[in-house]
């Protein structure tokens, strides 16, 4: 008995871990958006200077994103994660460095690859500790990484506020949370390959039952990439905002992005994955819509924020759906993951690119239309409201007591 008490203890704690990851993952990516600006202006890059910049942490991901699996089966997946988030971490000071156009791209290349691996490690060790739990709780580890990504897009904007250089903010954060990341790798699952396991394949082709799925998915991450890292720059050219207040506009999209992702699980028990996103993709094409016609700071800031609120619950309910789609639910959720995580890293590029040929306006407006595929097919998700088993925790390898 005390036996299984320890194994339970060890994955609680593990979960806390793991959960300290993603929230540091976030942060980075928070302390990166919103000072997006400061590093256009350092660079001396145009809107679609930094699109195409800004295409590069895709290229980067693309290419290392399938070493995430290799990673983990030859060192381990405790020192691969403790490894891959330092890496990470430490990435956040490179575009700040960069003074033109060439070195930025470089900078950001790194930057994506870095976040790719980091990020592919971190989720594989969340879903087994959710399996050994016999609960789910992917959807709050998202909702940490969008607190995460609140507090470092607050830091940012306090950091924007007060004028300060991104180089300096940045090698502070670098430092902390490069500290805490490491940390919180101590208490991870250590998970170790068999003797007679092959390396894992290093790349999966989606199957045909998670495209839709996935379609959906990436209509929500597109969103969320182009707000992301586009908000503040939006309302700085366009509306004329001060440095501070179009920082807080990021601030203010993660925190809702955070607090619907934390309650999500809530709403999808009592009104089902279908209607939520449903409902959801009419918060966000009404924000996209009130985002496109703001003539003030104060209107579009809070269109960015029920764009956020929107789109949040999407993505872990499009992981849900595919897990119980097809033959092969490791394979849908795997191709699922793919298209949205790349729906992610090309949005800021592509924002870029119309808003250089058109305008930033026009540019939301294509994530206005976008959200509207939420609306339109959320009936896709319906195989992720099937019942799920109900876990025999006695016979458990490790019990909850917990309802």
């Amino acid at each position: 008995m005390s036996e299984v008490v320890q194994d339970r203890h060890e994955v609680r704690r593990a979960r806390y871990a793991v959960a300290a990851v993603f929230a540091v993952h976030g942060a980075v990516t928070g302390s990166f958006a919103t000072r997006v600006p400061w590093i256009q202006d350092h660079a001396s890059v145009s809107a679609g200077q930094l699109g195409l910049a800004l295409a590069f942490p895709a290229l980067g991901a693309s290419l290392a994103m399938p070493l995430a699996g290799s990673i983990s089966h030859r060192f381990g997946a405790r020192n691969a994660l403790r490894g891959l988030i330092a890496l990470w971490t430490l990435s956040l000071v490179l575009p700040s460095l960069a003074p033109n156009l060439p070195t930025l791209c470089l900078a950001l290349f790194v930057y994506g690859a870095t976040a790719g691996m980091a990020d592919v490690a971190m989720n594989a060790l969340g879903v087994e500790v959710e399996n050994r739990m016999g609960r789910s709780i992917m959807s709050g580890l998202h909702g940490l990484w969008s607190a995460g990504a609140l507090i470092g897009s607050a830091a940012g904007t306090l950091a924007a506020h007060l004028g300060a250089d991104a180089r300096l903010h940045h090698a502070l954060a670098a430092g902390v949370l490069t500290v805490v990341g490491v940390a919180s790798c101590a208490w991870v699952l250590d998970l170790q390959p068999a003797d007679d396991e092959a390396p894992p394949p290093r790349f999966a082709l989606p199957p045909r039952s998670a495209l839709l799925i996935g379609a959906v998915g990436f209509c929500a991450v597109f969103a969320e990439g182009a707000s992301l890292d586009w908000s503040a720059v939006y309302l700085r050219d366009r509306l004329e905002a001060s440095a501070g207040l179009a920082a807080a506009c990021t601030t203010g999209f993660t925190l809702t992005m955070a607090l619907a992702r934390i309650v999500g699980d809530k709403v999808v028990d009592r009104y089902g994955s279908v209607r939520t996103v449903r409902v959801g993709g009419v918060l966000a094409v009404l924000g996209g819509l009130l985002i496109v016609v703001a003539d003030h700071p104060a209107a579009a800031m809070a269109g960015f924020a029920l764009m956020g609120l929107g789109i949040a619950v999407v993505v872990p309910l499009c992981f849900a759906a595919a897990g119980r789609s097809g033959s092969n639910p490791s394979l849908a959720i795997a191709g699922v993951a793919t298209i949205t995580y790349t729906s992610g890293l090309i949005a800021p590029s592509a924002i870029g690119g119309i808003a250089e040929a058109t305008s930033l306006t026009v540019s939301f407006g294509l994530v206005t239309v976008l959200a509207c595929g939420l609306v339109a097919f959320a009936g896709v998700l319906r195989a992720g409201d099937r019942d799920r088993p109900k876990v025999d925790r006695r016979a458990a390898a490790v019990p909850d007591p917990r309802p």
